[in-house]
């Protein structure tokens, strides 16, 4: 996506489960209660299942996830982490 588009993706619904870049399917940490802690290991948890498939009502559909990135942390203690399916 060409800079300065963020604005367009979302009006535009590329950001949406089944749009072009689907971002947080399952709603996002912050619809979770954001539980200190326990949002990494949900986010490589939702991450697996989104590469295997398994994500129930919140898989994106169509097309099969090859790769996740994921971000997370708090002040100073940060990390990105990327998840990849190899079959």
């Amino acid at each position: 996506m060409p800079e300065g588009q963020g604005a367009r993706a979302i009006a535009e619904g590329w950001t949406q489960k089944d749009g072009k870049l689907p971002v947080n399917p399952s709603g996002g940490l912050k619809a979770k209660g954001h539980p200190i802690g326990a949002t990494g290991v949900s986010m490589h948890a939702l991450c697996a299942m989104q590469l295997t498939g398994t994500a129930g009502d919140i898989q994106v559909r169509g097309r099969q996830a090859r790769r996740h990135l994921q971000h997370g942390g708090a002040a100073v203690a940060n990390y990105v982490s990327v998840l990849e399916r190899i079959k």
